[in-house]
């Protein structure tokens, strides 16, 4: 049965665009050409600008035939890369491909010296890789690969559609280079981005702690208490705890108490009990981080621990005395983790009290201050010897 290159055409095009990762793609087109057009093997050399050479990526067909993968690699001074790159393929062919049994006839035509021996020594690299076709991928003018093929499996020429489907399957698959590399250099880019956003938070919650004496170190032992909390409910409920979640729940520890900046010192380093004036300034800190951190667009998700951890279950918390499950759940975690943090640590208005009393503390108020699922998930790790 003859194949419909078209709609082959067509359908190798839409799954292109769905694929970022260069490697993937050539291993999807070639295992495609294999299957469908039924080749001995085939194989993609692929440009590599750092060590500007072209690498055979990728390699499918039938074994003893097939050139291993990393095997061939060609430098801009190999006479195949040499005739595609300058061009001279176009001079002396005009379909896009490159053919042995056709170029092998070019030699006995009127082409110039210079002409004739490229070719000559281009088609002694097809021999040796035991390629019947060559056909180049162009971005633009810049030479980004070339698909090796080996001769078909019932030993017959490849037909003038067949070849026309490799030049525009090449041609879309430069663009799906294109588009995979751009993709990848902005994944590059977003993640040198993140990791000074991160870099950035962890100073702003440095700051947080230096300006309150009696919380140094607390923001890092909410962030990782927070993390292992997630981590033990998710055992038990994976759906809800993807990665994205992870990442706001890390960057929300960091910067729960980042409203702290906009309270007097005097205040938070008070010795004894706070006054109402006092007790009411300390109360804005989660609506001052909210208002330092709202024009941050990608931090949406996590400014709703940042302004949620003093929330409480029974609804008599701050700063909207939300209840029950209108709480954001990554507020009810921080709030977990930094009441058990609040009740071990020294504060000016008590003393620190043991890992085994503050877990009875939070047994006592899980279901009224705390989230009962979230408390639970603490308490579990405490006897598991994890905290």
């Amino acid at each position: 049965m003859s194949l419909d290159y078209k709609r082959e055409l067509e359908s190798a095009a839409k799954n292109m665009i769905l694929v970022h990762e260069p490697d993937v793609l050539m291993q999807m087109i070639v295992r495609m050409i294999v299957h469908k057009v039924k080749v001995r093997h085939a194989g993609i050399l692929l440009y590599d600008e750092d060590k500007d050479t072209y690498i055979l990526t990728v390699s499918r067909g039938s074994v003893g035939l097939k050139i291993p993968k990393g095997f061939a690699r060609m430098d801009s001074d190999n006479p195949l890369i040499r005739l595609f790159r300058g061009r001279v393929d176009k001079k002396i062919f005009h379909n896009g491909a490159l053919v042995y049994p056709v170029a092998k006839k070019m030699l006995h035509k009127n082409i110039s010296g210079d002409t004739k021996q490229l070719l000559k020594a281009a088609l002694y690299q097809m021999e040796i890789f035991e390629t019947v076709a060559c056909i180049p991928s162009y971005f633009r003018q810049d030479l980004l690969g070339i698909l090796l093929l080996g001769s078909k499996r019932n030993d017959r020429k490849f037909a003038k559609d067949e070849l026309n489907f490799f030049v525009a399957l090449a041609s879309d698959v430069a663009m799906a280079i294109r588009n995979a590399r751009l993709f990848r250099e902005l994944e590059l880019e977003l993640d040198k981005k993140k990791r000074l956003f991160i870099h950035t938070t962890v100073a702003l919650a440095a700051a947080i702690d230096a300006k309150d004496h009696y919380t140094h170190g607390h923001t890092s032992r909410v962030v990782h208490l927070s993390l292992e909390i997630a981590k033990k409910l998710m055992q038990k409920n994976k759906s809800v705890f993807d990665e994205k979640f992870l990442e706001n729940l890390h960057i929300a520890g960091l910067l729960h108490d980042i409203g702290k900046i906009a309270i007097p010192e005097s205040i938070l380093n008070k010795e004894g009990p706070l006054n109402d004036e006092e007790k009411k300034r300390m109360e804005e800190h989660p609506l001052r981080g909210v208002t330092i951190l709202e024009p941050i667009k990608e931090l949406e998700d996590a400014v709703l621990g940042v302004k949620y951890h003093h929330e409480k279950y029974d609804g008599s918390g701050y700063p909207e005395g939300l209840k029950g499950d209108k709480i954001p759940l990554i507020a009810s975690i921080i709030s977990v983790a930094d009441t058990f943090d609040a009740i071990i640590t020294n504060r000016p208005y008590h003393q620190a009290l043991s890992k085994k009393e503050a877990v009875e503390e939070i047994e006592r108020v899980s279901g009224k201050q705390l989230h009962p699922q979230v408390a639970t998930a603490l308490l579990e790790l405490f006897r598991e010897g994890k905290i």
